[in-house]
């Protein structure tokens, strides 16, 4: 198993409860001290088992917070489908698509935080990581269907690229909005309301035919940075 890799025990209902009860548990210390300071004997006795026990079920603190990614992506699925199943306009579409993430984790604001420490491709927890990838690749998978869907028209060299920009875009707006201490977080609001807007705009105007010769410059520099080339 990967470091970091939550196991995937798919037992009895018992084993499940048992499993969910310590995921909960984490959850609520890393929300109380932090990430990095609790431990698993803690997280053990939150969750009424032992610390054995604990370890069955996540050989680490990073396999535990790689079962949150895991749980938030099944909880958040029906709420990104019902999104693109609703809205047709694109802007729309991008909009519903990013609020569904902040909605779904303002209750563990705190803990994102802790763990955007974890930036590094070599991190497991990493966004970017080897690890997260299937994550990752659902998510973007989401933005390729808004665009698909809603008849962006890029070029063809141009438009593969667009649904993972919009992933780095939407990483880049919840990193604002964790450590963001405007009253209700207002200034994520209205940096996210700007950008939008900034981002629907570009894409009207790169599609005009002047557009055309900065086109195969964009191509050849998003085929170098994503290694492509």
């Amino acid at each position: 198993m990967t470091r970091g890799e939550a196991p995937k025990h798919k037992g009895t209902a018992k084993s499940e409860e048992t499993r969910g009860r310590i995921l909960g548990a984490a959850l609520e210390i890393f929300r109380e001290r932090g990430f990095e300071s609790a431990t698993m004997r803690e997280i053990a006795t939150r969750g009424r088992v032992a610390t054995g026990a604990a370890y069955y079920y996540f050989d680490s603190k990073d396999a535990i917070v790689m079962a949150f990614y895991e749980r938030a992506q099944v909880q958040m699925r029906p709420m990104l489908e019902q999104v693109l199943e609703e809205r047709r306009d694109f802007e729309d579409r991008l909009r519903g698509l990013v609020q569904v993430k902040l909605d779904y984790f303002s209750p563990n604001r705190k803990l994102l935080g802790a763990l955007s420490a974890h930036t590094d491709p070599a991190h497991p927890l990493s966004p970017f990581s080897e690890e997260t990838r299937p994550v990752r690749e659902e998510d973007t998978r989401f933005f390729a269907r808004a665009v698909e869907e809603s008849k962006i028209r890029l070029p063809k060299d141009l438009l593969p690229y667009l649904p993972r920009l919009l992933w780095l875009y939407q990483m880049g707006i919840i990193l604002f909005w964790v450590y963001d201490s405007s009253a209700g977080q207002k200034r994520t609001e209205l940096l996210f309301d700007g950008t939008v807007r900034m981002i629907v705009l570009a894409l009207r105007v790169a599609g005009l035919p002047l557009m055309r010769p900065m086109h195969r410059l964009a191509a050849d520099l998003l085929r170098a940075i994503y290694g492509e080339g």
